[in-house]
């Protein structure tokens, strides 16, 4: 049996992970991954936490997202699990980093979360952060455009008591997805260094919204 380095293992996620969205919407491609796994790596400075585990939680977390396969949230796990299996990692650390990719999704912040560690707090920082500030701006409105979904329509309000099924379905504007995801996501945030990186793009996506309302209202 061949015994790889976690260094090596790491580099042949990478290639494994670039191969597989090399065709993925622009939102959830290979560079999402890089930007979160590069999050993750910056977050585990200053946490206790398994570095191996959260390189390969942070770079399969979104190996096959259920919202490009009809809601199926067992394809992302199933793959990772497959990949893993051919690098001779043990039981022990697939097992975490499958609990990682099935719980570090937001879901309408209502899902129930079945696991938790230290490890998948880092994670979901690191995902949560590429989902705000400028980048989450970018994003959002890059896949409400791949729904063809409207920017904006003042007569549909957020909802924010969607359950995780109705927020897979929602095709509400994009604007909406701010205030039923990604300005709830400051305050979800499980470490200093999440939080404190939050802040600031928090603010940034407040004073988007302040120029958008204003020149979508003609002010200026």
């Amino acid at each position: 049996m061949t015994l790889f380095s976690s260094e090596e293992i790491i580099q042949k996620t990478i290639n494994f992970v670039k191969n597989e969205l090399k065709d993925a919407e622009g939102g959830h491609d290979w560079f999402h991954i890089e930007r979160v796994y590069k999050n993750a790596l910056l977050i585990s400075e200053g946490e206790p936490v398994d570095k191996t585990v959260v390189a390969l939680g942070a770079l399969l977390h979104d190996i096959a997202d259920s919202k490009f396969h009809d809601g199926d949230e067992t394809v992302g796990p199933r793959k990772a699990r497959l990949f893993l299996k051919t690098q001779n990692i043990s039981e022990e650390i697939i097992e975490h980093v499958i609990k990682i990719i099935e719980n570090v999704s937001f879901s309408g912040g209502n899902k129930t979360q079945n696991f938790t560690s230290k490890e998948l707090k880092v994670v979901q920082d690191a995902d949560r952060l590429d989902a705000i500030g400028a980048i989450g701006i970018t994003r959002a409105f890059n896949y409400g455009g791949f729904k063809n979904r409207k920017l904006y329509d003042p007569e549909i309000a957020p909802n924010l008591k969607m359950t995780p099924s109705e927020y897979k379905a929602s095709d509400a504007p994009t604007i909406n997805h701010f205030y039923e995801k990604l300005l709830l996501l400051k305050d979800k945030m499980n470490t200093e260094t999440g939080r404190k990186i939050a802040e600031e793009r928090h603010r940034f996506m407040e004073l988007f919204l302040a120029q958008f309302y204003a020149e979508w209202n003609g002010e200026k």
